[in-house]
């Protein structure tokens, strides 16, 4: 799977710009604050119908501007593709030529992984991000699972609100069986997801952790809803503690994963360098299950991201993506094998 070509239209500082890639290694480099990650942003709107810097749209729009059209052309092993994006005061996704009514449509056409300097986070920071890192992997493969999540959410909302209007209006407690019922229908098949995902990235991430670091990692996903009916009971258990509180305290949005590095939980004891290692190997290790899920490699997206890792990192990273279409920002020029160079400067794209 690779992009053939992006093109931008009044997206962020881009006013019109057409950027052919190849099949291998497009490196964009320049000074800061020029538009390199602009263009990783564009081809992950087009991936996921948003963007992984904000929640608010408008801000794609290039200034003083009223519409935006992101366009990309991309070949897969049985086809070629076209997905198009427009945002003005609403979102239109086409694909194919097709326009489309729900996200779920528009998630693994084009499959990504995607690496940025803020990821370490993923494991540094609390359960959300972690979440968050699967939910998107799961989200490209399985578009069951984005319904499920989304009904999920719907459900969790409702009942919240009504957990509330026990506390604030006194309404019977006995109503909130008709959420939890729900609720816990669509916890389990999330967490059935969930727990298959992060199997599958043990598979992976141990071989892969072991060329990069002289360590032992293991992944564990922590969960109370593997089963519908102790789920129900939990919630059942809560239930005084939710209406004190005005919201669901136990349910798959408190899901999390650990990692450990030689057995220690790197949350509480890793130094940086052993964080950059781990997520290195975690985003590598998605990269293989999407690879072993679809039959060919995902795009990566590398967003000053080799400025983060030491010379044999790199080494690591290069050997493990030969295969694969990747797209890099970086500040200085690099020279890499069957690599295409382009220089940003200004929302400028030069070959």
């Amino acid at each position: 799977m690779y992009i053939n070509k992006i093109k931008l239209l009044n997206f962020r500082n881009y006013k019109n710009q057409e950027i052919e890639l190849n099949k291998n290694l497009n490196i964009f480099y320049g000074n800061n604050a020029q538009g390199k990650t602009n263009i990783l942003e564009s081809i992950f709107l087009c991936a996921f119908g948003k963007s992984f810097r904000t929640s608010k749209e408008k801000e794609l729009i290039c200034l003083g501007e009223d519409v935006l059209n992101v366009e990309i052309n991309y070949q897969k092993s049985d086809r070629e593709g076209k997905i198009k994006i427009a945002i003005s005061n609403k979102k239109q996704i086409e694909v194919n030529g097709v326009k489309i009514k729900k996200l779920s449509e528009l998630l693994g056409n084009i499959n990504i992984v995607i690496f940025t300097p803020d990821d370490i986070q993923i494991l540094k920071n609390g359960p959300a991000e972690r979440r968050r890192f699967l939910d998107m992997m799961i989200g490209q493969l399985r578009p069951n699972y984005v319904y499920n999540l989304n009904n999920y959410l719907k459900t969790l909302e409702q009942r919240n609100n009504y957990l509330r209007q026990i506390k604030e209006e006194e309404k019977p407690e006995e109503m909130l069986e008709i959420w939890d019922e729900k609720l816990a229908e669509y916890a389990v098949n999330i967490c059935k997801y969930r727990t298959e995902f992060i199997q599958k990235i043990k598979n992976k991430i141990v071989e892969i952790h072991s060329k990069i670091a002289d360590e032992k990692i293991n992944i564990e996903y922590i969960t109370e809803c593997l089963n519908k009916e102790n789920y129900l009971s939990l919630l059942k258990q809560r239930r005084k503690l939710d209406i004190i509180k005005g919201f669901t305290t136990k349910g798959i949005h408190r899901d999390d994963f650990k990692v450990y590095i030689n057995n220690k939980e790197i949350e509480i004891y890793g130094s940086q360098g052993q964080h950059r290692t781990a997520v290195l190997s975690l985003k590598l290790a998605e990269l293989y299950v999407i690879y072993d899920e679809i039959g060919e490699y995902p795009i990566l997206l590398l967003d000053d991201f080799m400025s983060e890792l030491d010379e044999n990192r790199r080494k690591s990273l290069i050997e493990n993506i030969k295969n694969t279409q990747v797209i890099i920002t970086c500040t200085d020029k690099m020279n890499l094998e069957n690599g295409k160079l382009f220089y940003v400067e200004d929302g400028q794209v030069k070959n």
